[in-house]
């Protein structure tokens, strides 16, 4: 019985109303493989800044702004853990405190003599009692006793210092927001203020602060002041002070000194910039003294891209990493109902824990100011309140009102707790993490597409699976928030559920822990090939000299395996392994930036030669050195064989990523042969090695032939083997040897649609004398013009040929159907590729079936954007398309998809590119989907031609290529039917029964073709006074129709 969790947070509340269903049949499925192998950091939890919501309802009526504490930090509200306190600066005494936005004016903790202007900078003694204001902020510090039992861990945070430290003398920036803000004179002065501050917010409210970050998002033009005519200012809209990472790290550094043998414990975190992209390089540009003393580092993700860069920083600084801060509107128009706003932010919060690895996430404010938000149709925060009610208002006339954020968020923040671990999940749109108990799971999955999904969750890498092990839904839909369904067991180590269009749901697994001992990668004793994302080659030893190069892949040279040995002995994400070159032992290692071969030292692995692997469970990895923090890094994103393979600071670039194949051979298939009596068999050189992801490729083999006498009689015959693999090591092998005569071969089948062409099989099944098989090759008789023209069954000659020598005639019976159809874009074979994309992001994401995510994306830094991009999908083969169908994204509030798009095609006979359709106009409201029909006979690829609107940038979720196909046939009728091989007389297949006089009836092998050949037929038989009847029963391919041939079997 499914059921609704209660929100249970008073009658003032507007919940969203229950929409709609959409159609709850599943048209798209994806697996999610859950793998506790590689485990991240312990999470500490999900948490806010209080800050400007705090500011102002800190000071609203008891029964508004606890109801409004119980909906951040209550057990049925989002449950936060975390708090950021925001250290105000403060403007002068003598300037306007209506500027910037409501709630953003912070007061700060300084107290000015009177008469203080904002030209008097030179008047604070931090050691002056009478210069302290120890009843400053209020607002937000009502907040901090209300919730201080509720909270873990406590960050302070400054977005400015006070007036009398900046440059311009605002708090809102400088007049230059692109220059420096915090003057260099009093870098010291304000690490003092931030110091004294956390240390008296700590006795007066009895909490600790952890963390201390001095800046945010210091080195973007964000912060600026403008002045109006009558010289006051007009804005900034809040407070904020450019640094550049020079100036940010005499920031951190001084604040660094201050903290030393200060009251409080906070350490430093830093910088809080605006994106992981500025993040990095800030980093970069720091040295070492200001890099030791950031205990944590703090990165935003209001732009996404490079967040594996961060995580790579941390990985190989050993520091923690936060995602500090990010909110964001999603939607059209102010939505309370709709679902938009709660996929965007949920789809924020999967991204950033697949791809940043935080042990920690917070929101900016879940609390906005409901007056310019309906001002201006955004959806920023998950609650809406209006900022200016006042001591008289009740929670009906300053009403609280929640989108959806509020509900999807509570699917993550309600099931994964401190504590908890994140772990690898191969799905992009899930996340999954193991609770502290060892005993559960927890899955979130988004699905942002327009139908329902069904979603099977694979849990064979767990150690331990209970006998009653179960996973119970959690969904929120337009149905309803939080509704929990009925659980459903797991069956051979998974468990398959459906979930709605537009929906996000947690996955409560119960009855798992451990991890199975062939979960992870990284196996003893196994080899590994070490593949270029970007190009494809293999990493290898280079031919001259230590260093180490990209070679075209060799599925026979150990030149290109390598043994990964782990050096730790736990399971997270920054376990630490040696990259051992094959044959001679020798480590790859990092000397002076670059990357060489060296042996092992005796008494040990030196960290120059210790990596760290990191993944987002797409397959791909990177490899962190643990001594240099620098990634291994094809120089020059060259693709070339010989290509120099190095290491860089992390990019996030596809040359910086590998994929790990493990290329240990297991064991070899079987092979298969055949010969004729009196032939001795010609047997196949090569066998087929099978791996941990299954048989591939092909080892040469040397057998053991037994005597020509062997082969004189029809039968089977098992010949023995040895294979070799790359490193020379010999594996059993075995060859099963069909001895028969040919005597027939069985009608082969192909589709194709009207005025198409069909794939004719290139063998048919040999059917011998004694029942041995075998696959012949065959070759086709030309088809009468015409012969698809229209719907049915076609027959079709031709020849096979017999080992040894000989032909024997050969069928095919070809279904021709009407076209329909299908998306093509992930078939195999089918390959995409884009102009440019985003570091983070890829063009093969455009085709993996999820229609809401951030797939591709081709936006840079700065303001220099691509004015045309092209996404191009080439075929294997020659296609008939029907149409292209671009899904966008709308990347925040920003237009991020193009002015127009056109399609154009390839044919296979010119090779040459032609239009198939004109430019098309591309909509600006929420996330535009673009259908442009064309007409291509026999395509060969196929690309969309983007032009950006002036300035924008673009992001799309999906691309489908839509082609012709046959369709699915419903005939039921029988061609033919034989008792013991003989076509029974007159058979019509409109008539249904029949009497057939035989010998044996008991005996008699009844046996039937259909008319469709891709039909199914069953045969079962059925005693009787007089005889025996078969009733032969035909179901068409779609398997809407069946038709049964009664045939009864009297003795003659």
């Amino acid at each position: 019985m499914a059921s609704a969790v209660p929100l249970a947070l008073g009658a003032s509340l507007v919940v969203a109303a229950p929409a709609a269903s959409a159609d709850p049949t599943p048209r798209s499925a994806v697996t999610v493989h859950i793998d506790p192998s590689y485990r991240q950091q312990e999470f500490e939890g999900w948490g806010t800044s209080l800050v400007w919501f705090a500011n102002a309802t800190g000071r609203y009526p008891d029964p508004i702004r606890r109801r409004l504490v119980d909906m951040l930090f209550g057990a049925d509200g989002l449950g936060l853990t975390i708090a950021r306190y925001n250290i105000g600066g403060g403007n002068a005494p003598d300037v306007r405190t209506d500027y910037m936005k409501p709630g953003a004016t912070m007061e700060g903790f300084w107290k000015a003599p009177d008469g203080t202007t904002r030209q008097d900078v030179d008047w604070w003694d931090p050691n002056d009692p009478d210069h302290w204001n120890p009843d400053a902020d209020a607002g937000q510090r009502w907040w901090v006793d209300q919730i201080k039992d509720k909270v873990s861990r406590w960050e302070a945070f400054s977005n400015s210092p006070p007036w009398f430290q900046t440059v311009s003398g605002y708090v809102s920036g400088g007049f230059d927001a692109s220059a420096d803000q915090i003057r260099a004179d009093r870098v010291d002065d304000f690490a003092t203020y931030l110091t004294e501050v956390t240390e008296r917010l700590e006795q007066a409210h009895g909490i600790e602060f952890d963390t201390i970050d001095p800046l945010n998002e210091p080195n973007t033009p964000y912060w600026g002041t403008q002045i109006g005519a009558d010289g006051r200012p007009t804005g900034g809209r809040q407070e904020g002070a450019h640094a550049g990472p020079e100036l940010q790290q005499k920031v951190v550094l001084a604040l660094d000194k201050a903290l030393r043998g200060a009251k409080t414990n906070a350490r430093i975190s830093a910088m809080d910039e605006t994106n992981p992209t500025l993040f990095t390089q800030n980093w970069n540009a720091y040295g070492a003294p200001a890099r030791a003393a950031v205990d944590q580092l703090n990165v935003h993700t209001y732009g996404t891209g490079m967040r594996t860069s961060a995580r790579d920083i941390a990985k190989g600084a050993d520091k923690k990493l936060w995602m500090s801060e990010v909110e964001g509107t999603w939607g059209t128009g102010t939505d309370f109902t709709g679902m938009e706003p709660g996929l965007g932010m949920a789809t924020r919060m999967v991204e950033d824990m697949r791809e940043l690895e935080p042990s920690a996430w917070v929101f900016w404010q879940p609390i906005e100011d409901a007056i310019p938000q309906a001002a201006a149709g955004k959806n920023w925060g998950s609650i809406h309140v209006p900022f200016n009610c006042t001591a008289e208002d009740t929670l009906q006339t300053c009403p609280i009102r929640t989108n959806s954020k509020f509900h999807t968020i509570r699917n993550f923040t309600h099931y994964i707790r401190p504590g908890d671990h994140f772990v690898k999940a191969d799905e992009p749109s899930s996340v999954a993490a193991v609770q502290s108990s060892g005993r559960t799971a927890t899955v979130v999955h988004v699905n942002g597409g327009t139908s329902a999904r069904s979603v099977t969750l694979d849990l064979s890498r767990f150690g331990r699976i209970a006998r009653g092990a179960s996973v119970t839904p959690v969904v929120t839909s337009a149905d309803g928030a939080l509704v929990r369904g009925t659980p459903v067991r797991v069956t051979d180590r998974s468990a398959t559920l459906v979930v709605p269009a537009k929906s996000v749901t947690t996955f409560l697994v119960d009855g798992v822990g451990g991890v199975a001992r062939n979960a992870a990668l990284v196996q003893p004793g196994h080899v590994y090939r070490l593949q270029g994302a970007q190009s494809g080659k293999s990493l290898a030893p280079s031919d001259a000299g230590s260093g180490v190069v990209l070679r075209t892949d060799d599925a026979g040279s150990a030149q290109q395996l390598w043994v990964v040995r782990k050096l730790t002995r736990g399971i997270d994400n920054r376990e630490r392994y040696a990259l051992a070159r094959t044959g001679t032992g020798e480590l790859l290692t990092v000397r002076d930036g670059q990357a060489v071969l060296e042996q092992p030292q005796k008494d040990g692995v030196a960290e120059a030669a210790q990596w760290i692997m990191s993944t987002t469970g797409d397959g791909t990895w990177t490899f962190v050195n643990a001594a240099t923090g620098r990634l291994l890094d094809v120089a020059g994103q060259s693709t070339a064989d010989g290509a120099k393979v190095s290491t860089y600071t992390p990019t996030s670039a596809a040359n910086q990523r590998w994929s790990v194949i493990d290329e240990t051979v297991l064991r070899t298939e079987p092979a298969d042969a055949f010969t004729v009596p009196g032939l001795r068999p010609e047997l196949p050189k090569t066998v087929t090695p099978v791996f941990r992801d299954g048989a591939r490729g092909a080892l040469p083999v040397v057998w053991r032939l037994p005597s020509d006498r062997t082969w004189r009689a029809p039968g089977t015959v098992r010949v023995r083997g040895e294979a070799t693999d790359p490193l020379g090591r010999r594996l059993p092998a075995v060859a099963v040897v069909t001895v028969d005569t040919i005597a027939s071969t069985l009608v082969g089948r192909a589709k194709t649609y009207v005025g198409g062409t069909p794939d004719l099989p290139a063998t048919v099944v040999g059917v011998g004398r004694h029942g041995g098989r075998v696959d012949l090759p065959v070759t086709w008789d030309p088809a009468p013009e015409g012969s698809f023209d229209g719907t049915g069954v076609v027959a079709l000659r031709g020849v096979a040929r017999i080992v040894g020598g000989g032909t024997i005639d050969a069928t095919a019976r070809v279904q021709v159907t009407e076209p329909v159809q299908t998306n093509i874009a992930a078939d195999d074979g089918v390959s995409v590729a884009a102009t440019f994309t985003e570091s983070g992001y890829s063009a093969e994401r455009l085709r993996n079936g999820d229609l809401s995510e951030k797939a591709w994306s081709n936006w840079k830094p700065g303001t220099a954007k691509n004015p045309s991009d092209t996404i191009t999908f080439t075929l294997p083969g020659a296609r008939d398309l029907s149409r292209i169908v671009t899904h966008f994204y709308r990347d925040g509030s920003s237009a991020s998809f193009p002015e127009t798009l056109k399609v154009q095609v390839r044919p296979a006979a010119t090779g040459a590119w032609a239009d198939a359709s004109g430019p098309v106009a591309v909509g600006g409201e929420g996330a535009p989907v673009v259908d442009v029909p064309v007409t291509a006979k026999a395509a060969s690829a196929v690309r969309v031609v983007m032009t950006a609107r002036p300035g924008g940038y673009l992001t799309a979720s999906e691309i489908e290529v839509f082609a012709k196909v046959p369709g699915v046939a419903s005939d039921a009728a029988a061609a033919s039917v034989e008792v013991s091989g003989k076509p029974v007389a007159s058979f019509d297949p409109e008539t249904t029964a029949y009497r057939v006089v035989t010998g044996a009836p008991g005996r008699s092998l009844v046996t039937a073709t259909a008319r469709d050949p891709y039909a199914k037929v069953a045969v079962a038989y059925r005693d009787e006074p007089g005889g025996r009847s078969a009733i032969v029963t035909v179901t068409g391919e779609d398997g809407s129709q069946t038709r049964t041939y009664r045939i009864h079997l009297v003795r003659g």
